[in-house]
């Protein structure tokens, strides 16, 4: 079964999608939780079953990037292997260990009129996924939105588009094999910007808009879109070592949040420094960073330091995605808030100290979506919270915030049972 029409034109293809979209979306929305897990499960041995087809597509995609001079960064993202691919599909199976949010009683009351009140979790319909990149996206999108009854156009960037192409290939074969309509899973053609353009303007047939990728596409999405928009964001994540912090347990955090995957929005990209480390653990970091290839571009109190860069405001503000660190002394917690203040996208900070005091001030006062206590910024992720694989992480504050799982996909009805009441 095609995902694609014969049309050349881009908004009549996304048009066409979309309402086969909400046909599938309808009759998903009613499947139980045991069909739903089912397909996830044969979704899963799909992607195992596909190895060979999907890594030749991705390795098309990888040469292509690479020949182009793409950021190594991004190709990263971009690149599949076999352990990625038993990841996505452990994903999947996690996701279906889930409990099913739809039907779900957020709360209930019986009011003193005797009608009963219930407002239950039901799946926004037709979800839309704009993304870059990354083609794992492409099976963890396909994964929560079927869980949560949802159907989801998918349309990634043209970089990764043999890749998304063959995977949306074998997971549609396993959901009709599982007696779920294959249209609840769509790949929205790549070829054409148009498509993104169509897909923003398809409101009444979309009900929600993902975009997930760089600052200048969820820029674009937010600012363009009529259909509405979950905001993920790009990030610039801080860890703030404190003067009372463990330096060996500062290090490993540092080193971890920073280097264990560079690629990834919650890698650290900045390092904020208590003043009274400046000669103890500043150097030390410093050439720890260093000799894991870390480029360090540091404010003038650490610039002093061998192999230093000096950095600029702009240097402070940016989500590097590389072996790429800034560096900034500050006179205290507070000194630090305000530096989180000024230049974080709102994705994680850390805090590492054994100070309760200024631990809690440090989380009171810091607005991101996920605050960390000594521990690495790399554990803001749907897995790494039990929520199974995430379909992204908001960095807004309407609908939902930090890492999004099954909950976050849902929406909510109120059903009333009277007896005969009038009002």
């Amino acid at each position: 079964m095609t995902t694609q029409t014969d049309t050349a034109d881009p908004g009549a293809v996304v048009r066409a999608l979309a309402a086969r979209a909400r046909t599938a979306g309808q009759d998903l929305a009613l499947a139980t939780r045991a069909t739903k897990d089912a397909a996830l499960a044969a979704m899963a041995e799909a992607l195992l079953g596909g190895t060979d087809a999907i890594l030749a597509a991705n390795a098309e995609d990888v040469a292509r990037a690479e020949a182009d001079g793409t950021d190594p960064g991004i190709v990263d993202r971009l690149r599949l292997s076999a352990d990625r691919l038993e990841a996505m599909a452990e994903g999947l199976r996690q996701v279906a260990g889930l409990p099913d949010p739809v039907g779900e009683v957020v709360r209930g009351s019986s009011l003193a009129n005797g009608l009963e009140l219930r407002q239950v979790r039901v799946p926004f319909g037709v979800v839309g996924m704009i993304y870059e990149a990354r083609p794992n996206v492409t099976a963890d999108a396909a994964g929560i939105c079927l869980k949560s009854g949802n159907a989801v156009l998918l349309r990634g960037s043209s970089s990764a588009a043999s890749s998304n192409a063959a995977i949306v290939a074998v997971l549609r074969r396993a959901i009709e094999a599982s007696a779920l309509p294959a249209d609840c899973v769509q790949l929205v053609p790549a070829e054409t910007r148009e498509t993104v353009s169509a897909l923003m303007r398809a409101r009444g047939l979309v009900d929600v808009l993902i975009p997930r990728g760089g600052a200048g596409l969820i820029q674009r999405v937010v600012e363009e879109s009529t259909v509405p928009v979950i905001e993920t964001g790009v990030g610039n994540c801080h860890v703030y070592v404190d003067a009372a912090a463990d330096e060996d347990q500062a290090l490993s955090i540092v080193l971890n949040s920073k280097t264990h995957r560079t690629s990834v929005c919650n890698a650290a990209e900045s390092l904020l420094v208590h003043a009274d480390l400046v000669d103890t653990f500043l150097p030390r970091v410093v050439a720890a960073l260093q000799e894991a290839g870390v480029s360090v571009h540091g404010d003038a109190a650490t610039a002093s330091l061998s192999g230093v860069l000096p950095a600029t405001d702009e240097d402070h503000a940016r989500e590097y995605l590389s072996l790429d660190m800034s560096v900034a002394v500050v006179d205290d917690v507070e000194g630090a808030i305000r530096h989180v203040r000024r230049f974080s996208s709102g994705h994680t900070e850390a805090i590492v100290t054994r100070d309760q005091a200024t631990a809690r001030r440090f989380v009171a006062a810091v607005d991101s979506a996920a605050v960390v206590v000594n521990a690495s910024t790399r554990f803001t992720d749907g897995g790494e919270f039990g929520f199974g694989a995430e379909i992204g992480i908001s960095t807004q504050k309407l609908h939902a915030r930090g890492p999004m799982g099954l909950p976050e996909m849902t929406s909510t009805k109120y059903v009333v049972t009277g007896d005969g009441h009038v009002r």
